[in-house]
C-alpha cells in the first residue's frame, strides 16, 4: 500500500525551488529529489528539440535514483518535453502548465462575459502556445495574451530580486499588458514567483497565478492512487543534484526554501 522512493522533480535551474517548496509544505513525509540543470540554464532559448532532449536526460538521471514520479517544473519543459516524458518515463510524470491553467480559470469562472488571461514566460513557452491551447480547452470563451520576459530568469538567477534595476525591468517588460484589463496573470516560469511582490505592485488589482499551489494539489490527486504514498510516520528525504556549480546553488536554495538547508549537493553529469 505504501512507496518509501522519493519522488523526483526538475527544472532547468533553481525556479523549481518555488515547486519543491510546496510541495514539501504540502506532503511532509514524501521525500524528494530536485535535479537543477544549472549548467545549462536556461532551457527557455533553446530550440524544441533540444528541451526535449535535455528533458529526457535529465529524467533517466532520477529514474536511476529510483524516483516514483516526476514533477516537471519548468514551463518550458512542459510546454515542449512532456509528450516525450510521458511517453518515455515508467512512472508518472506531471506538469506546471494545466495545473496553472485551471486555477487561471477558476479566477475567472465567476465571470458572465469571457475571461482574460495574461501569460507571460520565456520565450520558448510562449512561443509553444500551450497556455492558450490548454486554456481555451478549459474555456473556449477565454482571452488570452501572451507576453516573453525573458530578463525575469537571468534577475532571479542572479539574485537580484531587491536590486533597485529589478522594478524597473519588471515595469518594462509588463508595459504591453498594462491596459488590456486582465483579470489574472500566470507566471509561466518558476522563477517568476520569486519576483511577484513587485509583479503585483506593477500589475495592481490582478490575481497572480503562480503554479506550484495548482502543482501540489495535482500531485495530491496522484498520491494514494497512481503513485503510492510515503509509509506513516516516515523521515522526508531532500536530495539536491545540480549539473554545474553545487556552491552557487546552496546560496539560491536558502533563498527559496525557509527552513530547508541545502547544505549537501550533488554534482552530477547527464
Amino acid at each position: 500500500m505504501f512507496d518509501a522512493r522519493p519522488i523526483g522533480i526538475f527544472d532547468s535551474g533553481v525556479g523549481g525551488l518555488t515547486v519543491l517548496e510546496a510541495l514539501t509544505q504540502r506532503f511532509p513525509h514524501e521525500g524528494f529529489i530536485y535535479l537543477g540543470d544549472t549548467a545549462r540554464v536556461p532551457y527557455g532559448t533553446k530550440s524544441a528539440r533540444t528541451v526535449e532532449r535535455y528533458s529526457v536526460q535529465v529524467a533517466d538521471c532520477l529514474l536511476r535514483r529510483g524516483v516514483k514520479g516526476l514533477v516537471v517544473a519548468c514551463n518550458t519543459a512542459s510546454a515542449l518535453g512532456l509528450a516525450a516524458l510521458r511517453a518515455h518515463c515508467p512512472v508518472p510524470v506531471l506538469g506546471v502548465i494545466e495545473p496553472g491553467c485551471r486555477a487561471a480559470i477558476g479566477v475567472t469562472a465567476a465571470r458572465e462575459e469571457p475571461g482574460r488571461v495574461g501569460v507571460i514566460g520565456t520565450r520558448s513557452t510562449v512561443s509553444s502556445g500551450a497556455y492558450p491551447y490548454h486554456l481555451a480547452m478549459l474555456d473556449p470563451r477565454i482571452q488570452v495574451l501572451s507576453l516573453a520576459c525573458p530578463l525575469f530568469v537571468p534577475l532571479v538567477e542572479e539574485g537580484w530580486v531587491d536590486h533597485p534595476a529589478v522594478r524597473m525591468i519588471v515595469e518594462e517588460s509588463l508595459t504591453p499588458l498594462f491596459a488590456q484589463r486582465l483579470d489574472a496573470l500566470i507566471l509561466g516560469c518558476t522563477h517568476y514567483p520569486v519576483l511577484k511582490k513587485v509583479i503585483a505592485e506593477t500589475m495592481p488589482g490582478v490575481a497572480l497565478v503562480d503554479s506550484s499551489a495548482a502543482v501540489a494539489d495535482d500531485l495530491g490527486r496522484y498520491l494514494g492512487g497512481v503513485i503510492r504514498t510515503a509509509p506513516p510516520g516516515q523521515t522526508r528525504r531532500l536530495e539536491f543534484l545540480v549539473t554545474d556549480v553545487a556552491d552557487r546553488f546552496k546560496e539560491t536554495a536558502r533563498r527559496f526554501i525557509a527552513g530547508v538547508e541545502a547544505e549537501w549537493v550533488e554534482m552530477v553529469d547527464l
